[in-house]
């Protein structure tokens, strides 16, 4: 819907994988050899001028550019001041492509250099790629920015005026986006012991407004400053440091008019900061913190310009239309249309392009839905309804107003013996037997495993195989039983294999699975699945996250028959393979209309279900993985206990129902654990498995301290490289974890599941990672 509207309407950042992820397929196919750096960038082209062009006539006024982004949006940025670190062998001048791709995914090779003109390398050790983690309280990554005294930063890429000027050229006049120089020092680390990363901002700031003075001399007038890290508890060092940043480029080029852009929470103590800065406008996310609009109205200046963010970003459900009329039109009146801009909470990268090609989804449920393109044309009705009374929507005003009381009615929603269940199950059942101690004498007399025992976390590789079988079953061209023979092929194939190489525990290796969250929605009530809901988690990897709309349960066992079949081809131990409440909460569009506590609830004891028939058919390891566990943490930190304890007590149920010679797994991966180590060990998995490879171990340094009794497998192969790391290195990482946990609590797997990587690099990874655990064992042991 096109608008002519006086109040302008911004997004800050758009879907970039393409509306059937182009850059997906672009990417791989370029890693892979079979089209070259112009074909890529072709395809890149080709997405931001088909976006730009959908968002002007979905009627945006203030179109971003520089959203885009070949990996990662921190990445870019690094490439932009030239902060790469020396392994990757970067000299100066503008930043190859190669080794951009080199820092997202790690190049095997001794130098860059020797990397071919895909971006693949080949030969030596290699380097491995940047440390990955998660953004904010999202579920997409960005690559960790490594920061050193005396570092030097310079103007490496100009992707942000290039970008500017493409706009341009097609008839768009863009506000290019930039992450903000305290959030980009914020989100680093340090790699020199000591170091405050705020330190380099005097060393920072001329490279960004050299930036700033390129797109200003080619006519950008606004520019998009995205500083989130002011939704945190900032120090005063932090405060002072956007003050002195935003001040500098204000004396540089006080004509050009920053969007400072704050999102995924509220201004809270840093309120004062935001608006005393000299910056034309203030962005404000209303969905996450609506509280804050009428504190920020009283305190900011008459000048500044309020963008509004109160369409969500981060979740698909309509909006009541109504209901931020009513929340804007006052803040309307008072600051008048010049000083006031409507735009989601934040950029619409976490949602799914178009609701309008499902044709899968349940009519009802899918009229209270809204992906990146619906969400815009909501704006666009606000626009218009602002600009022009309301009277000029009451169709769309009437129409969105019906969706809502439809959705809080539905029966499909409403299920009274779940919410009985929940509200009935007691603390009490969140417990194990046993203690810890009692129970790994247990474990230990039943399993028999050697020190430094092997496994796996669950995943294999999903090849081209076993996806074209997955498709070929749900188009209909083979039957049930041939998909189903396929699949215990392979799974017999897997299983073999590991006891080949010397796995002490095994897996079934998930071939019968597209997902580790879609896989189990799929078989709970209250759960839906789209057909072409991608959103990007990082680079190329894209998932397609379940709605949870509804009270939820389990009808049936969902995994005990392929346990079951798996640990009848083997005498080694089979680990059940299951998800976590709490993750397949945090990786799910959940409903808005309960408390996220309540709904993880119901998931919890659907799950503990799951695992007390798996148990019940003879399996003596369940892996419950809560691998988004922190990513679901309060950026507040006074917020964080009360989250905490709901998220445990979760897991807890899950778990709590076995007995005692049942050792119950747990996996976290991406994660600072420093914050949550209490919470970790009180979820008292016996064995918790983590990715620690990329921070060679550092990460282990949490459970040092905290002294954790429990047992551990920190991961030593990082498998979101194509990188094949030899024994040696995992030795090395061995020998480090050594120094930081006793020898008898450690366990020896890769960071995470192994369905991203092919066969090619997982079989000597694995070997390797066998003969790494081998030679540990003699060396410690002996």
């Amino acid at each position: 819907m096109s608008t002519s509207s006086i109040l302008s309407i911004a997004t800050l950042g758009v879907p970039r994988i393409g509306p059937r992820r182009e850059l997906k397929t672009a990417l791989e196919a370029f890693w892979a050899g079979k089209i070259d750096e112009t074909a890529l960038r072709e395809t890149a082209s080709s997405l931001r001028a088909a976006s730009w062009a959908r968002q002007k006539g979905l009627g945006i006024d203030l179109i971003p550019s520089n959203d885009f982004s070949f990996y990662d949006q921190v990445l870019d940025t690094s490439a932009m001041l030239g902060a790469l670190p020396p392994a990757y062998g970067w000299t100066g001048g503008p930043v190859p492509l190669a080794t951009y791709f080199a820092m997202a995914r790690g190049a095997q090779g001794g130098a860059i250099e020797a990397t071919c003109a895909h971006g693949h390398a080949h030969g030596g050790d290699g380097v491995p790629a940047l440390e990955m983690t998660k953004w904010f309280d999202t579920n997409y990554h960005y690559m960790v920015p490594e920061f050193r005294r005396g570092q030097d930063f310079s103007l490496a890429s100009t992707k942000a005026v290039d970008e500017y000027r493409e706009a341009k050229a097609l008839g768009y006049a863009t506000r290019p986006v930039l992450i903000g120089p305290v959030t980009f020092l914020l989100l680093g680390k340090a790699k020199d012991e000591g170091l405050d990363p705020l330190a380099l901002l005097p060393g920072l700031l001329p490279v960004y407004t050299e930036v700033l003075r390129r797109l200003a001399a080619n006519g950008a007038e606004w520019v998009q400053m995205d500083e989130p890290c002011l939704a945190l508890d900032l120090p005063g060092a932090a405060q002072q440091a956007l003050r002195d940043a935003y001040g500098m480029f204000a004396r540089a080029l006080p004509q050009l008019k920053i969007m400072l852009t704050t999102y995924f929470g509220g201004l809270g103590g840093n309120l004062g900061t935001a608006t005393a800065l000299p910056v034309a406008g203030l962005h404000l996310d209303l969905v996450r913190a609506p509280e804050q609009l009428e504190q920020v109205v009283s305190a900011a200046p008459q000048g500044l310009v309020l963008s509004l963010g109160v369409i969500d970003g981060r979740n698909i459900w309509r909006a009541d239309l109504g209901r931020i009329l009513d929340d804007v039109e006052p803040v309307l009146a008072k600051r008048g249309t010049d000083h006031v801009q409507l735009a989601p909470s934040c950029s619409l990268l976490h949602v799914p392009y178009d609701l309008s090609p499902e044709r899968g989804l349940d009519p009802e449920l899918k009229g209270w839905l809204a992906f990146a393109a619906q969400k815009m044309e909501e704006l666009a009705i606000l626009g218009q309804a602002l600009s022009h009374g309301r009277d000029a929507v009451r169709d769309e005003l009437r129409e969105a107003s019906a969706a809502i009381a439809a959705r809080r009615h539905s029966p499909k929603v409403h299920d009274a013996a779940v919410q009985a269940r929940a509200e009935a199950a007691s603390a009490d059942v969140a417990r194990r037997q046993s203690s810890f101690a009692a129970r790994s004498e247990i474990q230990g007399r039943r399993f028999g495993l050697p020190p430094f025992p092997t496994t796996t976390i669950g995943s294999f590789p999903q090849t081209a195989e076993v996806r074209k079988a997955r498709s070929a079953h749900a188009k209909g061209q083979i039957s049930a039983a041939e998909y189903d023979g396929f699949l215990r092929e392979a799974t017999a194939e897997t299983v073999r294999w590991q006891e080949e190489i010397g796995l002490d525990v095994l897996v079934h290796g998930e071939f019968e699975r597209n997902d580790m969250v879609q896989y189990f929605g799929e078989q709970l009530a209250g759960f839906a699945f789209t057909q072409g809901g991608w959103v990007q988690s990082y680079g190329s990897r894209c998932v397609r996250p379940p709605i949870i709309f509804g009270d939820v349960s389990r009808p049936a066992e969902m995994t005990v028959g392929w346990w079951r079949y798996a640990q009848s081809l083997t005498d080694r131990p089979m680990k059940g393979m299951l998800t976590g409440p709490v993750t397949i909460l945090n990786w799910s569009f959940v409903r808005d209309d309960l408390p996220r506590s309540a709904v993880c609830r119901q998931i919890a004891l659907a799950i503990r279900d799951e695992v007390l028939d798996l148990e019940k058919a003879g399996a003596g390891m369940i892996q419950i993985d809560e691998a988004a566990l922190r990513e679901g943490l309060p950026l507040r930190q006074a917020e964080w206990q009360a989250y905490l304890d709901w998220a445990v007590e979760c897991f807890r149920l899950t778990a709590s129902g076995v007995a005692d010679e049942t050792q119950i797994h747990t996996h976290m991966c991406y994660s600072e654990f420093n914050d949550i180590i209490g919470a970790i060990g009180a979820m008292d998995a016996d064995v918790i498995s983590i990715e620690t490879s990329r921070s060679k171990m550092e990460l282990l340094d949490a459970f040092t301290t905290y002294k954790y009794p429990n047992e551990i497998g920190p991961g030593v192969y990082d498998i979101h490289s194509p990188r094949v790391p030899d024994v040696a290195e995992m030795i090395d990482l061995l020998d480090r974890a050594c120094g930081k946990l006793s020898a008898d609590q450690i366990w020896v797997n890769p960071d995470c599941g192994l369905k991203t990587r092919g066969w090619a690099e997982v079989r000597p990874a694995l070997v390797n990672m066998v003969e790494a655990a081998r030679q540990a064992r003699a060396a410690v042991f002996a």
